[in-house]
């Protein structure tokens, strides 16, 4: 097979095409033809040396992939050869050839290609797992999600609207404030030139979000919780503005009953993604075969170009996904 390999942690220039044997799938698990594999924050920062794989896991990059199933391992039901589908997996992704846990792999929906569908499971899990289980959004609520542009984002946004919830977002340019607003949004707040706590509190007169969806952290964190309701959550997925020393009101938490919490994706078990995966196959796969819900795709590469691909993801010039196709 064709791969992606990392020579060593560093900046893009480190991923280099590489042969290697196919794998082939253990017991649970399928093999399949990669078509197209999706590019993602986390790919970064393994690539920089910040993010190693869980152990037994591929060490070439990629978290989602989307192809046909070629091979089965032992003990795999309800797939067969042939099957079209889109898979999470803890590393791999980046090869025309990639093994996925069972459980973990989802039928491409009806009206989507192969590239689209790659563009489905690291941020349809992701935000599942987050906003709708560990954040217990519903409709009627509010939500401020930030990054709205990218790939969790936009699938943030899409998911919270169509079940129900009024949605704001933060973005770095006002041509991205109207994109997630086309996406659903009842307000984009570039956050260059406003004050996302500011707006929050004006639109909802005063009361805030029942939850705030982050991936900055850092500074952040003390204008996330004034921007929250009464009973509201902060759900914290990333931490691009930093770990350490974020300051908290403990007062504030305890005086509005607010719930801070979070989660990693990827180190968890396959017993738990595969709950995740079942989950999203029936509340969410049918706002995806109707098409009220999409993968916004920006860009497509080919997998030899993986590092213009990474590149791109570093400007965060982009909205939507980036996808290498093979």
């Amino acid at each position: 097979m064709i791969c992606v390999e990392m020579t060593s942690p560093g900046g893009p220039e480190v991923l280099t095409p590489a042969e290697r044997p196919d794998p082939a799938p253990g017991a649970g698990e399928v093999l399949i033809a990669v078509a197209a594999a999706g590019v993602n924050r986390p790919d970064v920062l393994q690539r920089r040396g910040g993010y190693p794989p869980p152990p037994g896991a591929s060490d070439i990059p990629g978290l989602e992939v989307a192809g046909t199933v070629v091979a089965l391992g032992a003990g795999v039901d309800g797939w067969r050869v042939g099957d079209r589908v889109c898979a999470l997996v803890a590393g791999g992704g980046y090869a025309t050839r990639c093994v996925a846990p069972a459980p973990q792999c989802l039928p491409v929906p009806g009206p989507l290609d192969l590239v689209a569908a790659a563009a489905i499971p690291e941020t349809f899990f992701t935000v599942w797992t987050n906003v709708f289980e560990r954040g217990r959004l519903v409709a009627g609520e509010s939500a401020l999600v930030h990054g709205g542009t990218s790939g969790i984002g936009t699938t943030a946004v899409q998911l919270a609207v169509a079940r129900g919830a009024r949605v704001f977002a933060t973005a770095g340019t006002d041509e991205k404030c109207r994109a997630v607003e086309a996406l659903g949004a009842e307000r984009g707040i570039n956050y260059r030139t406003e004050e996302f706590l500011a707006v929050v509190k004006e639109r909802t007169a005063g009361r805030g979000v029942d939850l705030v969806l982050d991936h900055i952290g850092g500074e952040y964190l003390a204008r996330n919780l004034a921007a929250l309701a009464v009973d509201g959550r902060l759900v914290q997925i990333g931490l691009m503005g930093g770990a350490a020393q974020a300051p908290i009101d403990l007062g504030t938490v305890l005086r509005r009953r607010l719930t801070i919490t979070g989660s990693t994706l990827r180190p968890r078990s396959v017993e738990d993604k595969g709950a995740i995966a079942a989950a999203l196959r029936r509340e969410v796969w049918p706002l995806l075969e109707t098409g009220r819900v999409r993968p916004i795709v920006y860009r497509t590469f080919p997998l030899r170009e993986a590092a213009a691909a990474h590149r791109l993801m570093e400007s965060s010039e982009h909205i939507g996904k980036i996808v290498l196709t093979t």
